[in-house]
Order: C-alpha cells, then sequence, then structure tokens
C-alpha cells in the first residue's frame, strides 16, 4: 500500500511525514515553494518532541505519479480546490484507485464518488500549521492526531480496516467506523469558528460568536435528521513547539498566507445550506461565510472586527 498523499500542507505534510516515518511507502504532491524546498531539502516536521527532517519523495502534479494497484489517494487540500484535484487526478489513477478524503467539511467525499468507486472518509483531528515552505507543525503529542476512518457513504471493509491499521502504526489515534460521516459532521459543528478566528482573530473574545454559529450548526443538523456527536475531539492538550503555541486554525493560516481562498463556504456554508434546506435561520454562519470570503479575496489580515462591531452587523444582516 502505497500512499499519494496529494496536498502536502500542514495536515498532508503531517500525515505523510508519519507514516513515512514508520516506512510506509508514501509520495507527496506539493506545489510552488513548498514542493522545491521538500525535492531540495526534504521535509521538516516540527512536534513538541522532536524536529526531524525527512527525504520524502515529492512530485509537483499528479501527472509525475506512476499510478499502480493498492495505492491510496489521501486528499489533503481544502475543500475548494477538491474539484479541480479530482478532474486532474481522474484523467490519470486507474477507476478503482482508493480515493481517502482527510479533509474538513464533508462535500469532498460526495465529488469524488462521482469519480472514483473507492471512497473513504477519514475524520481529522490534527491540529497542525504549514507557514514556511518545506515545514510542517503538529502540536500533539506523543499521538500525533486522530483520523477515523470508514468508507463513503457508509461501513468498514478491509480496506479501511488496513488505514486505520497503518494510521495506528503511525503515531495516529484511528478507528474504522462505520458511521465516519457522523463524526465528520460533528468535526463541522467543531469548525464553524474558523471563520471566527477570521473575522474576530484567535482566542477566547471570539467564544460567543463561536457558540452562536455552532447552535445554529446543531439545529440545522437536528432538522436534518444528522446525528452527529458532541464535542468531537481528542482528550491531548495541544503543546508549544519551541515555546510556541499554534496561533490558528486551517483558515486563519491560509488568511495569513495570503492564498486568495479560503474553505467558507464548504464549512460555515454548509450550515447555511442545510438551514435553507429545512427552514432553520442561519444569520451568524451567513455573515460569517461573507465577511470571510471578502476578508480572502481582499488580502485582508485577520481580526477585521470586534465582536461587538460583528454582533452590530449581524443585526443589520438579511435572514440567512
Amino acid at each position: 500500500m502505497r500512499f499519494v498523499v496529494y496536498g502536502a500542507g500542514a495536515v498532508g505534510g503531517a500525515i505523510g511525514a508519519r507514516l513515512f516515518q514508520r516506512g510506509h511507502d508514501v509520495t507527496l504532491i506539493a506545489r510552488g515553494a513548498h514542493y522545491e524546498a521538500i525535492r531540495d531539502r526534504g521535509l521538516r516536521l516540527d512536534t513538541p518532541e522532536e524536529s526531524v527532517t525527512l527525504p520524502i519523495p515529492v512530485v509537483d502534479r499528479p501527472s509525475a505519479v506512476t499510478f499502480r494497484p493498492g495505492d491510496v489517494v489521501l486528499l489533503t487540500m481544502k475543500t475548494q480546490d477538491t474539484l479541480a484535484a479530482l478532474a486532474e487526478l481522474s484523467a490519470l489513477a486507474p477507476p478503482d484507485v482508493i480515493v481517502a478524503s482527510a479533509q474538513n467539511g464533508v462535500e469532498n467525499e460526495r465529488l469524488a464518488l462521482r469519480l472514483f468507486r473507492r471512497v473513504y472518509g477519514i475524520c481529522v483531528l490534527l491540529p497542525s500549521a504549514f507557514l514556511e515552505p518545506g515545514v510542517v507543525e503538529a502540536y500533539l503529542a506523543p499521538q500525533t492526531g486522530g483520523l477515523d476512518v470508514g468508507r463513503y457513504p457508509d461501513g468498514v471493509d478491509d480496506t479501511a480496516e488496513a488505514l486505520a491499521e497503518a494510521f495506528t502504526d503511525a503515531t495516529f489515534v484511528s478507528v474504522a467506523r462505520p458511521d465516519v460521516m457522523r463524526y465528520k459532521y460533528g468535526k463541522l459543528l467543531t469548525n464553524l469558528g474558523n471563520a471566527v478566528e477570521v473575522v474576530i482573530g484567535p482566542g477566547e473574545q471570539g467564544a460567543e460568536i463561536i457558540r452562536l454559529a455552532r447552535d445554529e450548526g446543531t439545529a440545522c443538523l437536528r432538522a436534518s435528521g444528522i446525528d452527529a456527536p458532541s464535542g468531537v475531539g481528542m482528550a491531548s492538550q495541544i503543546r508549544p513547539i519551541r515555546g510556541r503555541l499554534r496561533t490558528g486554525g486551517s483558515s486563519h493560516q491560509s488568511l495569513s498566507r495570503g492564498t486568495g481562498t479560503i474553505e467558507a463556504d464548504y464549512l460555515n456554508g454548509e450550515i447555511v445550506l442545510l438551514g435553507r434546506e429545512h427552514g432553520v435561520p442561519t444569520p451568524v454562519n451567513e455573515l460569517l461565510r461573507r465577511l470571510a470570503n471578502r476578508m480572502a479575496r481582499e488580502g485582508l489580515p485577520p481580526g477585521l472586527m470586534t465582536p461587538e462591531e460583528f454582533l452590530t452587523a449581524l443585526d443589520g444582516s438579511a435572514p440567512g
């Protein structure tokens, strides 16, 4: 089983590095300066317990991979990039290649299943960061994170069990779950705070707005008949790396790196979609979605508003 990590940023880089450390066959697909740094110097993984540079094979596009039977493609890009990535992959990879989504949100598996028969969902609990080419950081130890896995739309088979075994060997907590998408919906509720870190800034100042966004999300899942577990997370606490704590989640990092796009349409926007389908108002998530997208387009730094300014804007906004 070879792991082709498609989108080797924070999450993909950390997963690929840990698998490679444990002797698994890994190829990374990265791009730009990140690809060049890994190609020339290897991928550096920084954790609370070690800093190690690994000579992981890396390419800059799927067409540079010679796909073979048994390959597992781990999708680890942001959801807004998934459709284009899958289109490129489907032109090259065999139709029975294993595609596993180690991504936030709940849309990626559905997109993949249109093109590939063997699709798996992975519920990712992996506080990590990618802010410098060639370097990824993972903030949990001794377990690097959680990677529960199951077949999409549901079920467990030999492949799911093999993936869980490989992830466990690579210092992740991993369980093969027949209902893994329930857990991904539970993780979605947690990720509704990503846009708050962007609009308000990280820290406790946005706690009330996060609560409001998650209350809307819980109401939408209930109306949709989705029985998602609450409080999806890990018991381990985030630990500092070289005395420095992780400053923000994946959306905050996207804004800090100036990528020009953000994942809010598939996190807060998923709740807005469910709300519109089932008649549940979602004004908080709609405003967060719109503001986060505007900030990404305009290249604005995190911290556009104070909580009070957001609530004032919310009072004047149209229903979601």
